[in-house]
């Protein structure tokens, strides 16, 4: 769609910035922005509002790195959750996939990705030295390797793995034998609820 096919500049600058985001074509963009400009002031507002709070105020978890409205999220601060069991993910989505499945009741650490050297990310780019210092803590019994079965999940399953032979914490993986796809966050709840329940002891899971 050319320039000159905008009748208002500003409504090109709000199609512009729509269709920045993934999956967002300028067709959809464009419909998007019309949708919205045939709400009512205080909804559009409260719409961008809620934008502009999420990107100034949202911040991460000086425990877990989950996203938070505090320095401590929700589930660190929860009194009701086992504190000896540690699940290790990639990203938060992967949290919200786990959470959904009500199969666990531990608590997270989310590592900001995993490691792959063809995309220029090493241990020290993601919190893999956090997570060593929790374990050396002595609380955590347990930690859950809970990453995608992809050659870079296991590279990175492999180097915690290692990191934490010094310290008496098992270290256990997600059932390989439940077919959950590469992706947490597009495994359906009751086979990644079941893939949890099931984990065998890391050293196991090569057989």
């Amino acid at each position: 769609m050319s320039h000159t096919q905008y009748p208002s500049a500003l409504l090109e600058k709000a199609v512009h910035e729509f269709s920045s985001l993934p999956g967002i074509g300028r067709k959809t963009a464009l419909r998007l922005v019309l949708h919205l400009l045939r709400r009512s002031e205080e909804e559009v507002c409260s719409f961008g509002n809620a934008i502009i709070r999420l990107r100034q105020e949202v911040c991460y978890c000086q425990c877990c790195h989950n996203i938070s409205d505090t320095e401590l999220c929700r589930l660190c601060s929860s009194p009701s959750r086992d504190r000896q069991t540690l699940c290790v993910v990639e990203n938060i989505k992967d949290v919200m996939s786990i959470e959904n499945t009500q199969q666990y009741r531990g608590l997270y650490h989310v590592l900001g990705g995993v490691i792959s050297p063809m995309d220029g990310v090493g241990p020290k780019d993601l919190e893999i030295d956090s997570l060593i210092k929790r374990v050396e803590e002595g609380e955590v019994k347990e930690v859950i390797l809970a990453l995608s079965t992809t050659m870079e999940g296991d590279t990175t399953n492999f180097y915690i793995f290692r990191k934490l032979a010094h310290t008496s914490v098992k270290v256990t993986t997600i059932a390989r034998g439940v077919a959950i796809g590469d992706e947490l966050e597009y495994a359906d709840e009751v086979t990644l609820g079941r893939s949890i329940l099931n984990r065998v002891e890391f050293t196991n899971s090569f057989k």
